[in-house]
């Protein structure tokens, strides 16, 4: 995927870019208040927006 610094993912499409459900991010959000060193952004409205460039760095193998 390539994205740009101002691309956000929800968590629906962050989920399913790593192949993994959308309530596994959820879960690591809760418990550990990230997901692989990943964090979003909460909305005013509760919403999740992940950084996509974070999101493209972990499936490239690299640090996030």
């Amino acid at each position: 995927m390539q994205s740009n610094t101002q691309t956000k993912y929800s968590t629906e499409q962050a989920a399913a870019a790593l192949g993994i459900r959308p309530q596994t991010l959820r879960a690591a959000l809760c418990r550990d208040g990230h997901y692989f060193g990943i964090r979003p952004v909460k909305l005013p409205n509760r919403m999740l927006r992940w950084p996509g460039e974070a999101i493209d760095r972990l499936l490239t193998g690299e640090v996030a």
